[in-house]
């Protein structure tokens, strides 16, 4: 019996990946470079299932039903395109080559393309959910070559996390890179989240005197709410771990720098590359890079003291402010990633389906949250709609919220606690809700000693005009061009 699909990488995801598609009936070829992995893996794990180990990749690719159907699970960069190198002469016109790792979403436009013109066809594939969620069903989100989509669709819906009527948290994203990218975008809300529960746990321990006891109390509490997620689920059991080799807190013994994989990074660049403002996500790509800096951060400590404030107020009533800044904060993150998507999606002229982005979020990946399905309410409301801030549901959320969100934003100033990540999401509210932003005088800064011109608010947008400021300037002005 020939193999519905090949995996090539037997690290942690490509192992349950191929025993998620073994449990659903699919017959799965597995090859590692390291073929001593492979030996391992049927022996071990993978023995009695329907799992075919392969010990070159002509064996690999001689078990595949056609059109073949490989998907690649190693490191992203070089080893992907050594791995497809030493593929292409081994397939045939309509073989099929998926990437199942966090490759950067440019990678696989090129990608994409390169294979189309030797007849293959590729897919570059998000799959989110971590160990667990490739196990017993992630979130997958494929792009690329169109005509691919047909011949993986079962496996891949099949294998995939799914929501509560059974709909699968997998569908066709768009075509080149568009399945990386939202998986880039879903990665870079990821960071976000995790940088405002830890600034929540921080004012919790910091200012409400809570112990990490307490605080796995107010997280499970929260988690029984509109803030219901993994994260904030996962939050809660970490607080309660004790180290086997001190009997303390596991938390309070892992030292604070936070390390870091590219796609935060990815998102946060390619916002500016395409002009969209997610300063929430890039602020918490920073922290972790701040974190990073201990022995400077330890040095910095001796050196200035922290603000000695006294926090007079009521505990309980600061626990839920923080709450209400935390769900307030979360969803300015999310309109960032959404409006990231919406400006690349025009930039690159892809059509994303929005709504369904946020169902293939809905379960199995590490984001997944009760309130994607507000979101994708949202967008299926209205496909067009601009950003989450403008539907009448996050809108009142946040009217609720505003009074509580500046509270804490304030009192972490005035303790000196580090909340990036919260104060960020508020100061893009507050630029997002602002019919008159002090940019007027940039334009004017930038006319003066550039000449770069501006517009007037007297007249139609896309005039522009030049002063000619300190009387000793000429008439000629620059182009109006932005980048």
């Amino acid at each position: 019996m020939q193999s519905d699909i090949g995996v090539i990488g037997l690290a942690v995801m490509g192992e349950n990946l191929i025993l998620n598609m073994a449990s659903k009936g699919f017959t799965v070829s597995a090859f590692n470079r390291t073929v001593d992995k492979v030996r391992a893996f049927t022996q071990g794990r993978a023995q009695g299932k329907s799992i075919v180990g392969a010990y070159s990749l002509q064996e690999l690719v001689g078990q595949l039903k056609r059109p073949r159907k490989i998907m690649l699970m190693v490191k992203a960069g070089s080893p992907v395109d050594a791995t497809i190198q030493q593929l292409v002469p081994l397939l045939e016109p309509g073989d099929i080559i998926i990437d199942g790792g966090n490759s950067h979403y440019a990678d696989t436009n090129r990608r994409t393309k390169e294979l189309a013109e030797k007849g293959l066809l590729f897919i570059g594939t998000g799959v989110s959910g971590g160990e667990e969620g490739a196990l017993h069903g992630p979130s997958i989100m494929p792009g690329g070559d169109a005509r691919a989509w047909e011949a993986v669709k079962p496996i891949f819906q099949s294998i995939a996390a799914k929501v509560a009527d059974g709909t699968p948290c997998c569908d066709w994203v768009g075509p080149d890179g568009a399945g990386h990218f939202v998986k880039m975008v879903h990665n870079g809300i990821e960071y976000g989240d995790m940088q405002m529960i830890a600034e929540a746990y921080s004012l919790l321990r910091q200012v409400a005197g809570l112990s990490n006891a307490e605080c796995a109390q107010v997280f499970a509490e929260w988690n029984r709410g509109e803030l219901d997620s993994y994260l904030i689920e996962i939050t809660a059991d970490i607080l309660t771990k004790k180290d086997e080799e001190t009997g303390k807190d596991l938390v309070d013994v892992i030292l604070d720098a936070a390390g870091q994989k590219g796609t935060g990074k990815w998102t946060s660049v390619t916002a500016l590359d395409v002009g969209a403002p997610a300063s929430t996500i890039a602020e918490a790509v920073f922290a972790r890079s701040l974190s990073a800096l201990k022995e400077e951060r330890l040095e910095a400590a001796r050196l200035f003291e922290p603000p000695q404030a006294q926090f007079p107020g009521d505990k309980k009533a600061f626990i839920e402010q923080v709450r209400q800044a935390l769900y307030a904060s979360k969803i300015c993150s999310y309109a960032q990633g959404y409006q990231l998507m919406q400006m690349a999606a025009r930039e690159f002229g892809w059509s994303l389906n929005y709504g369904g982005i946020a169902l293939m979020w809905r379960e199995g990946c590490i984001i997944r949250a009760r309130f994607l399905e507000n979101i994708k309410a949202a967008y299926d409301a209205n496909p067009t709609l601009a950003n989450l801030l403008l539907d009448p549901y996050f809108a009142n959320i946040i009217k609720d919220s505003q009074v509580a969100w500046r509270q804490v934003v304030a009192t972490a100033a005035l303790h000196g606690i580090w909340t990036p990540a919260f104060s960020s999401a508020l100061a893009y509210f507050d630029g997002y809700r602002s019919a008159a932003l002090s940019t007027n005088l940039v334009q004017a800064q930038r006319d003066y000693f550039g000449a770069h011109t501006y517009e007037r608010v007297d007249r139609p947008r896309g005039q522009f005009f030049h002063t000619n400021w300190t009387g000793r300037g000429g008439t000629t002005s620059s182009s109006s061009y932005n980048v």
